[in-house]
């Protein structure tokens, strides 16, 4: 563990409920860009590489899942995709990424639950650093692939503890043999933190629905 961990961080990953957790970014949500980013924190911007590299411009409206504060609406929207909503459990979360005013939608919803959206809306989602410890639940990508359009690309990032404990591999393979989707691309392990947290590792993984 690293020592610079903040309080904040520590909360985030020592909650066992979806209540707990909600308190934890509650209280952390105004100082979660500035002690993240003073960490090297970088998901946010890396996933726009395995956006652009996946899915065009005008494909349509992606929808940001887990969007927290919004830090990769603005780098979408630099690359030229001009539909981004976004999704969070936390309303304060959600204030926050509002203040970007790079998303055209902002809708509070709970990964591993019903998503408020039509089924085939988005061209693509996204989600970083969102399968992790305590966090959203592998089965939550139902839903995501559910909202999802066939063509379309689910392009997401998994925490390395949780893969084999959180059944991942399992709803991979059921989103697969059901013909969901397919497998285009998978990264290896690397760092979500430049600078501090050496231990959180992560994949991202790319699937193309339907």
């Amino acid at each position: 563990m690293s020592e610079r961990r903040s309080e904040g961080l520590e909360k985030v990953y020592k909650a066992q409920s979806g209540d707990e957790l909600a308190s934890a970014y509650s209280t952390w949500s105004t100082d979660y860009d500035r002690e993240n980013l003073s960490s090297g924190y970088c998901l946010p911007f890396m996933i726009s590489a395995w956006v652009s590299r996946h899915v065009p411009r005008d494909a349509g409206p992606l929808l940001d899942a887990g969007c927290g504060t919004g830090l990769s609406g603005p780098a979408m929207r630099a690359l030229g995709y001009s539909v981004v909503e976004g999704l969070d459990f936390s309303e304060e979360m959600l204030a926050l990424a509002a203040r970007r005013e790079a998303y055209d939608v902002l809708k509070r919803a709970t990964l591993g639950e019903t998503l408020p959206w039509a089924d085939d809306h988005f061209a693509a989602f996204f989600s970083t650093g969102v399968f992790t410890e305590g966090h959203a639940p592998a089965s939550g990508l139902y839903e995501l692939c559910r909202i999802t359009r066939p063509g379309g690309h689910a392009i997401f990032t998994v925490r390395d503890k949780v893969f084999d404990s959180g059944g991942f591999a399992g709803v991979f393979g059921r989103l697969s043999s059901r013909g969901i989707w397919t497998p285009v691309e998978e990264s290896p392990f690397f760092r979500a933190y430049a600078i501090d947290e050496p231990d959180v590792l992560l994949k991202a993984y790319v699937f193309r629905i339907g």
